[in-house]
């Protein structure tokens, strides 16, 4: 680890909930990490937006612990950073040109790593001196730090946050961070003015841009045309939107009914419906049933 990552590792201030934890003594705040890196899968993965894995697969490094913690999050067997293995940023970086030059992924996907970005950088870094050439994408819960998001500058082409809420009080009840919003919104403004327009090439991979998602979620319909109103009034067509119906309920919320539930087919349907009535048309709309834990890859630690 360089003494750059590691001095972000004594006093841990990565992300909004700023624990300053020292996690080189094993004390991870409240993502759950420790100072070195843990993974629990590098592989394909075939479940992304289309101009994401395309046919492809998009080589997907899931990476244990979050910052964000939601309670009904469907990866919640590496959220709380008890699964995984260890890893140096210089094992991340052969991972990243293993995926291209022996899996043929179309980009390498960085799964909730906000809370290890000074070793990622030193990984990617690594991995574009050694020929790495796809697409990086920075694949996040939304809820990051701007000064965290910055380092990335220059090493990230895609951004695909989520954007989960406009409700303060939402944000609290199933994130616990209830500054979610706002949080939120200064991300992705950075992203944006480092990604600011969406490119593809001629094999309608995405090369560049931002891709916000909306998990839309039981019973909460006002939440997600908040959050399609917020990005379409400020963002436009500068950045598409995908609009996910696949909320699978992976535990029992005795407090939150609603949350036992998938979401009804009538529920996507006046959120799809208000987002055309705002005129968004650079959007993923999901089709069929998506909401299944076959849509979960197994945290097996394949490719770590």
């Amino acid at each position: 680890m360089t003494g750059s990552a590691e001095s972000y590792m004594r006093h841990c201030t990565l992300c909004p909930r700023e624990c300053n934890a020292d996690r080189m003594d094993g004390r991870g705040g409240y993502c759950g990490a420790p100072a070195q890196i843990t993974a629990a899968r590098a592989a394909l993965h075939m479940w992304e937006e289309p101009c994401i894995s395309g046919q492809k697969g998009s080589g997907a490094v899931f990476f244990s612990g979050c910052s964000l913690g939601c309670i009904y999050c469907q990866n919640y067997r590496i959220s709380d950073g008890s699964l995984g293995r260890g890893i140096s940023a210089k094992r991340l970086g052969e991972i990243f040109l293993r995926l291209q030059n022996e899996e043929g992924a179309a980009n390498i996907n960085l799964v909730t790593a906000g809370h290890y970005v000074p070793q990622v950088v030193s990984a990617l870094e690594l991995a574009r001196a050694g020929g790495l050439v796809i697409p990086v994408v920075y694949n996040s819960s939304g809820y990051e730090k701007v000064q965290t998001v910055k380092m990335l500058d220059g090493l990230v082409d895609i951004y695909l946050p989520d954007f989960k809420y406009m409700d303060r009080t939402l944000a609290a009840a199933f994130s616990h961070a209830p500054d979610y919003p706002e949080q939120a919104k200064e991300a992705l403004a950075e992203m944006v003015r480092q990604a600011p327009s969406c490119r593809f090439d001629v094999n309608g991979y995405m090369t560049s841009g931002v891709i916000v998602r909306h998990l839309i979620l039981p019973g909460h319909v006002r939440n997600s045309k908040a959050v399609l109103s917020y990005l379409y009034e400020t963002y436009g067509e500068s950045i598409y939107i995908s609009i996910m119906n696949q909320y699978t309920p992976v535990r029992k919320f005795p407090g939150y009914s609603e949350l036992n539930r998938k979401v009804t087919k009538r529920e996507y349907e006046r959120v799809i419906d208000y987002a055309l009535s705002l005129g968004i048309r650079n959007a993923f709309i999901q089709e069929g049933e998506t909401a299944s834990e076959s849509f979960i890859p197994p945290f097996d630690c394949e490719g770590v």
